[in-house]
C-alpha cells in the first residue's frame, strides 16, 4: 500500500473532540498558565459543536460526514501549532458557505471578531473556488492575495482545506480531479513553497501528479518500491559512519535519510530528460543539531568522510531564503559511487523548513491585533502591489503563476539589507524592488561597484546601488528587460496611463517653466503651431504631447521658440586640432549618466548627437560609453549594453556635426555659404564643395551648441541662392586628424 492510500484511510474519520483538545495543549507547551489554557481549549471545543450541530446530515462525494473534513483540517493546523482562534476557525471554514442560516455576524457574536474575520476570508476566498470561468478564477485569487494581506493565517487554513482534499480527492470525477490537481500544482503548492511550508508544499506536489500523470506517478511508485530494501541500505552505509563521527566530535545530533518525493524525481527526470534509471542522486539525509557551530563543525566532518561535489554546496544558514529557511546543503559521493544530497540545521531551523510561516506566527493572549507585518514575507506585499494594475484576467492568472513560481535570487543594497528576485532578474527589477518611484525613475546603476546597464542580468550575492533622475521615465524597450511581475505591471500601468490628454497637460506645463526660466513673457501660440508642423505634427497640443511622453524636451522645444539674436563680434579662430582636441576634453559633462561620475564617454561617429536629440548610451568594451542618437540606424541591437543618458551641457561647449549641402552650381556659392555660417557665430571645422555637371555637393564640418542653433542654422542656408537641400552628414571626415587620433583623444581626455 503506498503512502498516499494510507493517508487516504487515515484522514476519513472524524477525529473526537477530546483528541483535538489534547494535541492541541500538547502541541502548545509555552502556555503557562492553567486559565488561559482552558479559556482556549473552551473556545475549540465550543466551534467544534457549532460545526457539528450545523453541518449534521452533510456528507461529502465519499459518502462520508462532512465533520470529517472540518476536523482533518484541523488536525493539520494543530500539527503547525497554530492559536486556538485559527483552529476554532478551521472547524467552522465551511459553516458559513454550507449552511444558509448561519452568518458571519453570528459567527462574531458566538465566538469574537477574529474568528468571523478568519472565516469571512476563507470564505470569500472558497466561495467563488467551484466556478470554473477565467474571470472568476482571476477573481478568486485576487480575493486570496488580499485576505493574505490582511491575516496570513487564511491562507493557513486554506491550504490545510486544499490539503485534506487531495488527500480524499479519489472520489471525484476524472475532470474535477485534474482541474483541482492542476491549480494545486500550479497554484497552491507553489505558495506552500512561498511561505516556506515544506511539508505540505511536498504532499501536494506529490498528489497533484497522482492524478495529472497517473502512469508515470504508477510507474515511479512501483520502481520505488522495488528498490527500497536496496535504497535503505545505501542510506544507512552513509549515515552510520556520520553518526559515529559526529558523536566522536561530541556533537548531539540526529541524522534520518529518505528517498526524494515523488514530484522532486519526476521534475529531475524532465529537466535532464532521463529514464528514472539514470536518475542517481535519489537519497538524501538530514542532520539536526543544537547549535549553528555545530551545523558548521557537523559539515566539515562530513566532507571529511565524503567527496563533497562543491559545485553543489550552498550556505542558507548565513543567507537565509525570503520564506525562512535555511539549511547547509551539500552533495557528496559515496564509497560506492552513489550520491546524496545531506541536508545540515538546528532544530529550530528544521521545525520552520517543515512548516514555515507558521512556526513564526505570533499570537498573545488578549491582543487585539495580531503583528502581521513582522511576519508577512516580502513577495506577497510586492504580489498585493501589482494585482491592483492587473484589470485582464489572463495577465492576472500569468503573472501570479509566473510569479510564484520562480526560484530566487538574494541581491544586497548598499545598506546590506536582501532583497528576493527571481533567476535572471535585471538591475531595472532590483529597483523596482526597492520601490516603484525608484523604478519608474531609474537611470543608472552599479554592480559591486562597477556601471551596469539597466539590462544586465543579476546574480546571486550581487550588491546593487540605483540612481534615479526625475526627468527619467520608462522606455518601451524596458518591457524587454524585467523579468519581476512588480516591474512588468508597473510599466504597463505607467504606459497606460500616460494618455493623450495627461501627456499635453504635462508638455504644456514643463514649456511653461521652462520659458518662464528664460524669461519670455509674450504668447507663444502662433509660434507653437507653427514649429509643430515643423515637426511633422498636426498642431500644438500633439507637440504638448511629445513634450509630456520625453519625445522632445522642453528645452530643444523653448530654444526654437527664442527670438533670433545678432551675432556679436566674431570670435577669434582656433585651429582645427586645437578646437577639437578642447571639444573631446569637455565631452565628459556634455552628457551625463545620472550620479555616475569619472566615465569616459565619447560621441558615436555614424550620428553625432547635439544637445536636443533624443540620445542613449551603449557601453563599449575598452571605451567607456559611446553615445548614439536614439534614431541612429547603427544602435546595436543588445539591450544588456543600454544605459539611458541624458545632456548635462556646460556654456560654451561645443559639439562637432557634418552637414551635406546640395544645390546649383554657380560663382561664388562656397563662399556664400561659409560667410552665412560665420555670421551666424558658428565655427567651421572642415570645408569641401565637390561640383558635377552644374550641381554642387557641399560637405561642411561645423561646431554648434546645441540642436536649435543647429535648426535656425539650416534654415539659413536654405535661403542662400542656389541651395536646394541641407541635411545633416553621417561620418564627418576630419581632414588630417585620423580617427586613430580621435579615439585616442577620448579615452584620454585629460591630455
Amino acid at each position: 500500500m503506498t503512502a498516499t492510500a494510507e493517508n487516504t484511510l487515515a484522514h476519513s474519520a472524524i477525529v473526537p473532540v477530546q483528541v483535538l483538545l489534547e494535541q492541541y495543549a500538547i502541541s502548545h507547551p509555552e502556555i503557562d498558565s492553567d486559565e488561559a489554557l482552558e479559556a482556549q481549549l473552551d473556545l475549540i471545543e465550543r466551534a467544534y459543536h457549532f460545526s457539528t450541530l450545523h453541518h449534521a446530515g452533510q456528507v461529502r462525494k465519499s459518502g462520508e460526514p462532512f465533520m470529517v473534513h472540518c476536523t482533518q483540517v484541523v488536525l493539520t493546523l494543530i500539527g503547525l501549532q497554530l492559536d486556538a482562534v485559527t483552529i476554532a476557525a478551521g472547524l467552522l471554514h465551511d459553516v458559513v458557505e454550507d449552511v444558509e442560516e448561519v452568518t458571519i455576524e453570528q459567527l462574531a457574536a458566538e465566538f469574537g471578531e477574529e474568528v468571523a474575520v478568519l472565516v469571512n476570508g476563507v470564505t470569500k476566498i472558497t466561495g467563488l473556488s467551484f466556478r470554473s470561468q477565467e474571470e472568476l478564477q482571476a477573481e478568486y485569487f485576487r480575493k486570496m492575495l488580499v485576505s493574505m494581506a490582511k491575516d496570513v493565517r487564511i491562507i493557513l487554513i486554506k491550504l490545510a482545506d486544499r490539503l485534506h482534499n487531495m488527500r480524499t480527492l479519489s472520489f471525484l470525477e476524472e475532470e474535477k480531479q485534474q482541474r483541482i490537481s492542476l491549480e494545486t500544482r500550479e497554484i497552491y503548492a507553489p505558495l506552500a513553497h512561498r511561505f516556506g511550508m515544506a511539508k505540505i508544499k511536498s504532499e501536494l506536489e506529490d498528489l497533484s501528479l497522482k492524478y495529472l500523470s497517473p502512469d508515470v506517478y504508477r510507474d515511479l511508485a512501483s520502481k520505488l518500491d522495488q528498490k527500497r530494501a536496496e535504497r535503505e541500505k545505501l542510506i544507512d552505509e552513509i549515515r552510520q559512519p556520520i553518526v559515529k563521527a559526529l558523536k566522536d566530535a561530541g556533537i548531539d545530533a540526529t541524522v534520518n535519510g529518505r528517498a526524494k518525493h515523488f514530484y522532486s524525481i519526476f521534475t529531475k527526470m524532465q529537466r535532464r530528460n532521463r529514464p528514472f534509471e539514470e536518475i542517481y542522486d535519489l537519497l538524501a539525509l538530514r542532520v539536526v543539531t543544537d547549535t549553528v557551530p555545530n551545523c558548521y563543525h557537523a559539515l566539515g566532518i562530513i566532507h571529511t568522510l565524503y567527496t563533497p561535489i562543491f559545485d553543489r554546496f550552498k550556505d542558507y544558514v548565513s543567507r537565509p531564503k525570503m520564506n525562512m529557511y535555511q539549511s547547509l546543503h551539500t552533495t557528496i559521493i559515496a564509497s560506492n559511487g552513489e550520491t546524496a544530497e545531506i541536508q545540515i540545521r538546528t532544530r529550530e531551523m528544521d521545525r520552520i523548513a517543515e512548516v514555515g510561516i507558521a512556526a513564526h506566527w505570533l499570537y498573545k493572549e488578549g491582543r487585539d491585533e495580531v503583528q502581521d507585518g513582522e511576519n508577512r514575507e516580502d513577495w506577497l506585499s510586492q504580489a498585493l502591489d501589482w494585482q491592483t494594475d492587473m484589470t485582464d484576467p489572463k495577465e492576472f492568472m500569468s503573472y501570479l503563476r509566473m510569479d510564484l513560481y520562480d526560484d530566487a535570487i538574494f541581491v544586497f543594497t548598499p545598506r546590506g539589507d536582501l532583497k528576493e528576485l527571481p533567476q535572471g532578474a535585471s538591475v531595472l527589477d532590483f529597483a523596482f524592488a526597492i520601490h516603484t518611484d525608484i523604478g519608474l525613475h531609474c537611470s543608472g546603476a552599479k554592480v559591486n561597484g562597477n556601471i551596469a546597464p539597466l539590462a544586465a542580468k543579476l546574480q546571486n550575492g550581487d550588491t546593487v546601488t540605483i540612481f534615479t533622475s526625475p526627468h527619467q521615465t520608462p522606455s518601451s524597450y524596458w518591457l524587454d528587460i524585467v523579468k519581476t511581475t512588480k516591474a512588468s505591471s508597473k510599466i504597463r500601468s505607467w504606459f497606460r496611463k500616460a494618455t493623450l490628454e495627461q501627456s499635453i497637460s504635462l508638455g504644456e506645463d514643463l514649456l511653461d517653466r521652462e520659458l518662464k526660466r528664460l524669461k519670455v513673457k509674450r504668447k507663444v501660440t502662433d509660434e507653437l503651431e507653427a514649429l509643430a508642423k515643423e515637426y511633422g505634427l498636426p498642431d500644438a497640443n500633439r507637440l504638448y504631447a511629445a513634450i509630456g511622453r520625453g519625445e522632445y524636451s522642453a528645452a530643444q522645444v523653448a530654444q526654437r521658440l527664442l527670438p533670433e539674436e545678432p551675432s556679436e563680434e566674431e570670435p577669434p579662430r582656433e585651429s582645427v586640432l586645437t578646437r577639437f582636441v578642447d571639444r573631446v576634453r569637455r565631452s565628459r559633462g556634455g552628457v551625463k549618466v545620472t550620479g555616475i561620475d569619472n566615465l569616459m564617454i565619447r560621441f558615436a561617429q555614424c550620428c553625432q548627437p547635439v544637445p536636443g536629440d533624443p540620445i542613449i548610451g551603449f557601453i563599449t568594451r575598452g571605451r567607456g560609453v559611446t553615445v548614439h542618437n536614439k534614431e541612429c540606424a547603427n544602435i546595436v541591437d543588445d539591450l544588456e549594453r543600454r544605459l539611458e543618458v541624458h545632456w548635462d551641457v556646460e556654456k560654451d561647449q561645443f559639439f562637432v556635426v557634418g552637414l551635406r549641402i546640395f544645390g546649383s552650381d554657380r560663382p561664388g556659392l562656397l563662399n556664400e555659404i561659409s560667410r552665412t555660417i560665420s555670421d551666424a557665430g558658428i565655427n567651421i571645422t572642415h570645408a569641401a564643395m565637390d561640383t558635377t555637371d552644374g550641381m554642387a555637393d557641399g560637405n561642411f564640418g561645423i561646431e554648434v551648441e546645441h540642436l536649435s542653433q543647429l535648426d535656425r542654422l539650416i534654415v539659413r542656408i536654405k535661403k542662400v541662392k542656389g541651395v536646394d537641400r541641407v541635411e545633416r552628414e553621417t561620418g564627418i571626415k576630419y581632414g588630417n586628424v585620423s580617427e586613430d587620433v580621435f579615439d585616442h583623444l577620448e579615452q584620454d581626455p585629460g591630455n
